[in-house]
């Protein structure tokens, strides 16, 4: 079974394919949890990939569906699989366990939206921009363990850029002038931002600092997720900092999340202007 690091992409299919056929078929979470002789709360953690996906339990749910072979062959073939750790399981020791949940999405995700109200969005980090807010935010963690998020982030983003996932990303010029590290930190951070502007699967997005409101002002950081397979929808991830993340599922609450995304996106200076001069401030 799958060492905990959050559901990869693959397990999560696997999962919703199981509550849909459980739905198709009319029966109650109890009655499928009869047919395992569990409690009903083991199918429902099954259908949200919260624990592995054992052969004989998913063999059991399948027969209780009454599941054709066309159907039930290839769930059980992609078990192996779907209970794999992800590739984030030799970081998880220095991450959140929000953090394996969103990076299990945004590990297949075909594109990322993302919206930071006062910083240059994460993806787009320099390392050593990335070590110096780390270095501020876990004040108690010695230089190996913010370089091993460092490494993380690199790792992220290496394989976004090799799959090819679409980023698009919004964020207020003040992110420019608030100051992450020294000069040549800052420097090289708008260094790379000017290099991922050029880069044909890269938005990037500045709100000029006499910008009016828009529909994003206000609010936390917030990424939309998009992963190219039917039986999971868009997700988005809504953080308060130094509080809670939320991973929200919900149709129509990530659809408010997009609406109001896409407005602000429309209210923004086209992608092809040219980053805000901080000196020129």
């Amino acid at each position: 079974m799958r060492p905990r690091s959050g559901p990869t992409v693959q397990h999560r299919v696997l999962a919703a394919r199981l509550r849909i056929l459980r739905e198709q078929a009319g029966i109650s979470l109890r009655a499928a949890a009869d047919a395992l002789g569990a409690h009903p709360a083991t199918v429902r953690r099954i259908e949200r990939a919260e624990t592995g996906l054992d052969v004989r339990q998913v063999t059991e749910l399948l027969r209780c569906y009454g599941a054709p072979p066309r159907i039930a062959e290839p769930i059980l073939a992609g078990l192996g699989a779907a209970n794999l750790p992800g590739w984030w399981h030799r970081w998880r020791d220095t991450m959140e366990g929000w953090q394996q949940d969103v990076i299990g999405v945004e590990s297949s995700a075909s594109l990322v939206r993302t919206w930071h109200p006062a910083l240059v969005p994460e993806l787009l980090r320099t390392p050593d921009y990335a070590a110096g807010l780390d270095r501020m935010r876990y004040p108690d963690d010695g230089p190996d363990r913010i370089e091993r998020r460092v490494e993380l982030l690199r790792e992220r983003q290496r394989r976004l850029c090799e799959r090819g996932t679409a980023l698009w990303a919004l964020f207020p010029a003040v992110a420019l002038l608030t100051r992450v590290g020294g000069p040549e930190t800052m420097a090289g951070q708008r260094r790379a931002l000017a290099a991922a502007m050029e880069q044909q699967h890269v938005t990037v997005q500045v709100v000029p600092l006499d910008h009016p409101p828009h529909a994003m002002t206000g609010m936390p950081p917030l990424h939309l997720l998009r992963v190219p397979a039917p039986e999971i929808g868009d997700q988005a991830v809504l953080e308060t900092p130094g509080v809670r993340v939320d991973l929200v599922h919900e149709p129509e609450a990530v659809m408010a999340h997009r609406i109001r995304l896409d407005a602000a996106c429309a209210a923004a200076p086209p992608p092809e202007t040219p980053l805000p001069d901080p000196a020129a401030g």
